[in-house]
C-alpha cells in the first residue's frame, strides 16, 4: 500500500517564519482561449476557474490576506463565491501581468514588512494541490533563501523552430524545469525587483525572472505536474479531470 503524502499542516515550518501574504494577478483577458469571457472566469466544476485558484490560498491559515488584482472594468470579481471572505482584498491592476503584480505588492504597503513573504499565484492555475503549497511554504520560508517557486522537470523532448515551421534544433532537456506558481519571495526585494524591471523596460514573465535579473539565487521546489495553467480550451478538460480525480466539489 502506498503511503499518503503528509498533510501540509504536518510539514515542518521554520520556527520564526515571517508573515505570509498572497497576490493573485487576474487582470488578463486570456485571448488565446478564443472566448469573450476572461479565462479566469470560465466555469469549471460548478464554479469559476478563479475560485479554484483562490481556494487553497484562502484556506491556508498562515496566509494573512490574499490580494486579488483585477482589470479596471472587471465586474465579475464581486460575484465570486469568495467575494465575502474577510481575507480577500480586491485591487485594480494594469495592462501586463507584471503591472498587476506590482499593483498587488503595492497594495500591501503599510501591512507587509520588508522581509515578509509574498506568494504570487496565477489566476488561471486552478489545480494547486494543498500539499504542494505546504511544501513551498516549508522549503522557501527559510531566512537562508531569497525565495523560490514550484516547478516541474521537463519530460517532453524539446524542439526549436527556425521560424519556418521546421525543426532547427533539438534542445537537451537535462536540467530544464517548467516554472509553476505560486512563487514565493520576500515582499521588499520582490517589489524592488519588479520596479527595476519596469524602470529598465524589461518584460518579465514571472517573478523569479525579475529576481534573477538582480542576481538573486532562486530555489526550485518540486511540484506536481498537474498544477496546470488554463491557456487553451483543452486545458479546461484536463483541469476538470484533475479536480475530479481528487474528489473536488463546487467550492461555494
Amino acid at each position: 500500500m502506498t503511503d499518503r503524502p503528509p498533510h501540509p499542516r504536518h510539514l515542518p515550518r521554520p520556527p520564526e517564519m515571517a508573515a505570509v501574504w498572497a497576490v493573485v494577478p487576474a487582470a488578463g483577458r486570456g485571448l488565446r482561449m478564443g472566448v469573450d469571457c476572461p479565462k479566469q472566469y470560465l466555469p469549471l466544476v460548478g464554479a469559476p476557474v478563479l475560485s479554484w485558484s483562490l481556494r487553497p490560498l484562502l484556506a491556508e491559515p498562515c496566509i494573512r490576506a490574499v490580494v486579488l488584482v483585477v482589470a479596471p472594468d472587471d465586474v465579475r470579481a464581486a460575484t465570486l463565491p469568495e467575494a465575502g471572505n474577510p481575507k480577500l482584498r480586491v485591487v485594480t491592476g494594469g495592462a501586463e501581468r507584471q503591472d498587476s503584480v506590482r499593483a498587488g505588492l503595492a497594495a500591501l504597503a503599510g501591512k507587509a514588512a520588508e522581509h515578509d513573504w509574498v506568494l504570487v499565484h496565477d489566476a488561471a492555475r486552478p489545480c494547486l494541490h494543498p500539499h504542494d503549497l505546504g511544501r513551498l511554504l516549508a522549503r522557501t520560508g527559510d531566512a537562508a533563501f531569497p525565495g523560490g517557486l514550484l516547478a516541474a522537470p521537463v519530460a517532453d523532448t524539446l524542439k526549436r523552430t527556425g521560424g519556418d515551421g521546421r525543426v532547427a534544433q533539438t534542445i537537451c532537456r537535462d536540467g530544464l524545469w517548467r516554472a509553476l506558481t505560486p512563487q514565493m519571495f520576500r515582499w521588499g526585494p520582490l517589489l524592488a525587483a519588479m520596479a527595476a524591471a519596469e524602470r529598465d523596460g524589461a518584460r518579465v514573465t514571472d517573478e523569479a525572472q525579475a529576481m534573477e535579473r538582480l542576481g538573486h539565487a532562486v530555489e526550485l521546489v518540486p511540484g506536481r505536474s498537474d498544477n496546470l495553467k488554463i491557456t487553451h480550451p483543452e486545458d479546461l478538460v484536463l483541469a476538470q479531470a484533475v479536480l475530479a480525480a481528487r474528489g473536488a466539489t463546487d467550492p461555494r
